[in-house]
């Protein structure tokens, strides 16, 4: 794949400042939906973090798709040089030393050109840059080389495992045409496939859905302003329209409704169906993991992505699905602790530089 050359960005040479402080190890989750970053110093304490727009390397040979990272670069270098989401009281921060970045999408010539782009807008040298995908950097960050397999539930799902070794292995990640099994993305369009599916036998069943009245009137309020939620929901014009222009993200949000609609049993919000699709995510979800045992044997399994936080259910049916020989030992990680243990990864190679 070619690319351009690196997209313009603004210098981020630091301001001047009073006395010197320490240099600061950046880490980076970038997923498509979300970028999440974190700054740690050399003994590993935290001393910003932040969100910002995701993006995907897997675009980055496109226009459109260089120019998206671009513009994350260049608020990531704005956020960095000031304060940030400070841990704690305010704190004014030292220069950006090394980085460790995860990067969903991201191959050997998509690693390069972010590298690049890293240098040029936070002024740090590329051999103290590294760019991974977001899954590897996930499995370094909660399991130490050969010790554990971890899987990612978010817009789209993977599973990883570093072995001892320290080489990446990985299954899943297809995308969500060919599988994405169990991610929010999955659990949208299973959602969808049912209730279009129920309006094709009985035009209006939607109206007894609790999950089909939230789902449609997610995409409602998206398309715009005169849609009647009372009596518009069932209008497949409206979603065609809609889910013609939205984006795998954007389409991926609708598990938040799904979710919604698992409720407590005997509830107004309890729906079957939305029930019945988040446990077969979490089997979904099991199945990366089974595949890795196959390969490697087993291990202790780590789960990670906001897909996760959608509801207990999906970690609850992945563990039920896995035997004992494969237990789920960490809580879902939140994609801000892949950040800060990348930034404290980050740290670690500013000092091994140093």
């Amino acid at each position: 794949m070619a690319f351009d050359a690196v997209p313009s960005l603004a210098s981020s040479t630091p301001p001047p400042q009073g006395p010197a402080l320490p240099a600061l190890g950046l880490g980076l989750d970038v997923g498509g939906t979300s970028t999440r970053w974190a700054l740690a110093d050399a003994t590993g304490r935290l001393h910003a973090q932040g969100d910002l727009p995701g993006f995907t390397a897997a675009l980055l040979g496109q226009p459109h798709g260089q120019q998206a990272a671009a513009e994350v670069m260049a608020a990531l270098g704005q956020r960095v040089r000031g304060n940030g989401h400070p841990v704690g009281k305010p704190l004014q921060l030292g220069p950006v030393g090394a980085v460790c970045a995860g990067v969903t999408g991201t191959d050997r010539a998509g690693g390069t050109l972010l590298r690049q782009m890293l240098a040029k807008v936070l002024g740090v040298p590329g051999a103290r840059i590294e760019v991974t995908s977001d899954i590897e950097m996930a499995c370094q960050v909660a399991f130490a080389p050969g010790a554990g397999f971890l899987v990612y539930a978010g817009t789209g799902s993977i599973a990883g495992h570093v072995d001892a070794g320290g080489h990446f292995h990985r299954v899943g990640g297809r995308g969500g045409l060919i599988d994405d099994g169990g991610s929010a993305h999955w659990i949208a369009r299973q959602a969808l496939r049912r209730i279009w599916r129920a309006e094709d036998a009985e035009p209006g069943a939607w109206r007894r859905s609790g999950m089909a009245r939230r789902v449609l009137a997610v995409i409602a309020r998206e398309a715009g302003e005169g849609v009647d939620l009372d009596n518009d929901l069932g209008d497949w014009a409206l979603s065609r329209h809609w889910l013609a222009h939205a984006s795998r993200g954007e389409i991926g949000l609708l598990a938040r409704a799904v979710a919604a609609a698992d409720g407590p049993a005997g509830t107004e919000q309890a729906d079957a169906d939305a029930a019945d699709i988040l446990d077969e995510a979490g089997r979904e979800l099991a199945r990366l993991a089974l595949a890795l045992a196959r390969r490697f044997g087993p291990r202790p399994v780590a789960l990670a992505g906001r897909a996760f936080l959608l509801s207990p259910r999906l970690a609850a049916a992945m563990s039920a699905a896995l035997p004992d020989t494969l237990p789920v030992t960490q809580a879902p990680l939140a994609e801000e602790s892949t950040a800060a243990g990348a930034a404290r990864r980050a740290a670690r190679l500013m000092g091994d530089a140093a």
